[in-house]
């Protein structure tokens, strides 16, 4: 884990524009956030780099925009009323409140940091002739911690998915896990806890209906199956995509927008033949990963976890696991959701859920792969992943967020050199052209080393400088954030060279 890391990612997204916490005037509330002038721009490329890849990308899928208030049956139908409790153990000693299951896997992750720095030690001692694979197959401590990990992780999920609640409490107690602010290991029973928000929906409390902020998208996109395979005409295996907000009244929300009480999905959920729901689920899982891949940050902040327990409607499931400041943890879910949803909606509300497949001549109930990813959380895996100390050649350090550039929340910055004999205007003649195709910042304030540290510190990939001999051949320095090399280029060929490296095709292709 790399604290310094984490609290540097927290007081950079403040200081720069990007994450306030919500109501902060107020003392703020735990676990909500607001995004600043570049945190909302951030957010909103990401969401369009998903949507483009989901949407515009594929000819089978299409997209969907679900209300946040639904009918309360929907919520009985899908399970979430009986089943979607985390299990919640409290510290007599502290006071404090954790999810029973999140303490058991941060016991396993820290087994996981021993294998490590047994792989980092022996690596250094063997150098280029190491092989890691067959070094943690045949290490005696590397091969305890993974035995020790696997029994704890089984343990756990065969507990929780019989309820047995004693059992999980009984395995904290064996494990010796200590309360991490207190250090105290006298805890209390573990209970189940239901995560939705209740609330009204009427003018008087006596005629009001319950209802709940909805603790997930994907609902809405199974009741409108039916409405969006007809209208569209679409043929299965088809898809339907959707963002937007859900709640969760969470027990423990901490580590910054990582688990937040209000948050944003980016979800779709693809319609497949049973049968072929394995084949279309193992596509998907490749198809998400190379998205991930494709933004450039390595394959090392990546890797897959296959559940060891499944939720009651699936028949398989992976997470994509990124390497946060605070460990490897899910940024995405790829579930095999069988035709629960589907034949759950259609027995509770009685309308049919069925698709006539013309191929087989068959009516069926489609079988479902969901992929499933927190926008917040992407947000914060490009975030941290991208900003960056720098000790340049000279001597002398920088602070840059390395953003992949299709994502900046400012693509162009044009930095008069100096503010006068002209140079403004042409630079905010610059902008006004630029400014149709990018999203464009003007800067003439400070010596332009500093400017170039400022535009550095927010991830803005190029600067523009206007300077005399702008005004003697029309051209322009560019410089490139991440080598900081910088070429001249006339003004006219400006938008196009830094269109070319905003291309889709050369990220997604």
């Amino acid at each position: 884990m790399s604290d310094d890391l984490f609290k540097k990612v927290l007081s950079h997204a403040k200081e720069y524009g990007f994450v306030f916490q919500s109501s902060e005037i107020y003392d703020g509330l735990s676990a909500v956030y607001d995004y600043g002038p570049n945190g909302v721009e951030l957010k909103k490329n990401i969401r369009d780099y998903w949507w483009k890849s989901m949407v515009q990308l594929h000819q089978n899928i299409v997209g969907l925009d679900a209300a946040i208030f639904m009918h309360p049956t929907t919520w009985k139908a899908s399970g979430h009323v009986d089943a979607f409790n985390d299990p919640l153990i409290d510290n007599k000693d502290s006071k404090k409140r954790y999810r029973a299951d999140v303490l058991i896997e941060d016991y396993v992750e820290k087994l996981e940091n021993k294998v490590q720095k047994e792989i980092k030690k022996a690596r250094k001692r063997f150098g280029d002739n190491f092989d890691e694979a067959q070094f943690t197959a045949t290490h005696p401590r590397v091969m305890k911690y993974r035995e020790q990990q696997k029994n704890i992780l089984q343990r756990m999920a065969q507990s929780l998915e019989k309820n047995d609640l004693a059992d999980v409490k009984a395995l904290i107690e064996e494990l010796g896990i200590a309360d991490p602010v207190s250090g105290s290991k006298n805890w209390t029973d573990v209970k189940q806890f239901n995560l939705m928000f209740g609330t009204k929906l009427g003018a008087d409390a006596g005629s009001a209906m319950d209802l709940y902020l909805r603790p997930e998208t994907a609902q809405g996109i199974f009741v409108n199956f039916l409405n969006v395979q007809k209208t569209m005409r679409m043929k299965i295996p088809f898809g339907i995509a959707q963002t937007g907000k859900a709640f969760r009244n969470e027990i423990v929300a901490r580590q910054f927008i990582f688990r937040m009480r209000e948050f944003e999905q980016m979800e779709m959920q693809f319609f497949v033949r049973p049968g072929d729901e394995i084949k279309w689920y193992e596509y998907w899982k490749e198809e998400r990963l190379k998205w991930h891949k494709s933004l450039g940050f390595g394959d090392a902040y990546y890797r897959f976890h296959d559940h060891e327990k499944l939720a009651h409607y699936a028949n398989a499931a992976a997470d994509i696991e990124f390497k946060f400041p605070f460990g490897f943890k899910e940024l995405e879910g790829i579930h095999s959701r069988t035709d629960f949803d589907l034949s759950q909606h259609e027995k509770y509300s009685g309308k049919k859920m069925q698709y006539f497949d013309p191929e087989i001549n068959q009516r069926y109930t489609p079988y479902v792969i969901e992929t499933s990813i927190g926008l917040d959380r992407m947000f914060l895996a490009v975030f941290s992943a991208s900003l960056q100390d720098e000790i340049l050649s000279d001597g002398t350090s920088r602070t840059v967020m390395k953003i992949p550039a299709i994502l900046a929340p400012t693509k162009v910055a044009v930095l008069p050199l100096l503010k006068k004999d002209g140079l403004p205007e042409i630079a905010q003649s610059i902008v006004n052209d630029l400014q149709w195709d990018f999203k464009v910042t003007y800067d003439e304030k400070d010596a332009i080393g500093r400017r170039y540290r400022r535009q550095d510190a927010v991830g803005t990939p190029y600067c523009v400088t206007v300077d005399h001999q702008t005004k003697d051949d029309q051209t322009v320095t560019l410089r490139e954030r991440d080598s900081m090399k910088q070429i001249r280029i006339h003004i006219t060929a400006l938008r196009q060279h830094i269109q070319d490296q905003f291309d889709l095709r050369n990220w997604l292709k």
